[in-house]
């Protein structure tokens, strides 16, 4: 069967569903993937994912006036990521301090019909965590200056961490002879870093106006994924925003995985890790023999 064949049939599949829990003057939509799974081998090196979808009991006047909105995101599994700051000293680069972020998405991938900016307030993209800027990443330990973990503070409020830090990095500034610019790091500046960092390896990424409406009540939306996309599941969630307020959101998950030899040889290591370590050591040894007997000299 055509690929555009079977998007236009899964798209009629939708529509079909969402019909039967439609209620009158509310909008309703469900959403599907192109596929459900990508498998990774050796020659992957990325991919396209078509999010497809249905929109039912939409207000027909502002169909035609455009003034409904959709925000597609795919979101990959969180993680602990830790990101350091590092300085320059005596012609060493040395820690002067690190964050610890607990739940960090190891691939970001968004698409819009238009700016975020025009589709919601930032306060409301913040709730959500739309968009690459205002992606929330949840903080966990931090440690002070040249690596020294800070001190616990139980009692410290969630919202409170980044003027600790700050009051830290001040300290740390005045023990070390260094100048008030210290001061300013918070948490804030490690995440910006960190979106930056997997910002330009291709890990997160957005654009704007890939999200089309095919008809009056189906959409579509083209999401990039690049070549090291981690493996495990990812969540695609779609934003319904109607005139700027958000009306509701539906999900799909998207599982990747490695394929092939590579996958034989991951799942061994997790299994049989003694074993795979002792195999390693042997296949080491072994190479190294048959290559003294391959190219000694007589």
């Amino acid at each position: 069967m055509p690929a555009g064949f079977a998007l236009v049939a899964g798209c009629l599949a939708l529509a079909a569903s969402s019909a039967s829990f439609a209620q009158e003057g509310i909008e309703t939509f469900e959403i599907g993937l192109s596929t459900s799974t990508i498998s990774i081998s050796s020659d992957f090196t990325g991919a396209r994912l078509v999010v497809f979808g249905a929109l039912d009991n939409a207000d027909a006047k502002l169909l035609r006036q455009q003034r409904y909105d959709i925000v597609v995101v795919l979101v990959g599994p969180r993680s602990p990521a830790v990101v350091r700051e590092k300085e320059r000293t005596f012609g060493l680069w040395i820690n002067r301090g690190s964050e610890t972020f607990d739940a960090v998405p190891g691939s970001y991938a968004l698409a819009a019909t238009r700016p975020l900016a025009d589709i919601a307030r930032q306060e409301l993209r913040q709730r959500l965590s739309l968009g690459i800027a205002d992606l929330r990443l949840d903080s966990g330990a931090t440690t002070g200056a040249f690596g020294q973990p800070a001190p616990d503070k139980p009692e410290e409020a969630k919202g409170q961490v980044n003027i600790s830090l700050a009051e830290r990095r001040a300290k740390a500034a005045q023990d070390i002879g260094g100048t008030s610019a210290d001061a300013a790091v918070t948490v804030d500046d490690y995440a910006e870093a960190l979106k930056r960092i997997r910002r330009a390896k291709g890990l997160y990424n957005q654009s704007v106006g890939t999200v089309q409406f095919v008809s009056p009540t189906l959409f579509r939306a083209d999401l990039n994924l690049p070549a090291d996309l981690p493996t495990g599941t990812h969540m695609a969630r779609a934003y319904l925003f109607r005139s700027g307020v958000f009306i509701r959101e539906s999900s799909e998950p998207l599982f990747v995985r490695k394929s092939g030899f590579e996958s034989y040889i991951d799942d061994m290591a997790t299994r049989y890790g003694v074993f795979y370590g002792m195999a390693a050591v042997l296949l080491a040894i072994f190479t190294g023999w048959f290559g003294r007997l391959v190219f000694k000299r007589d």
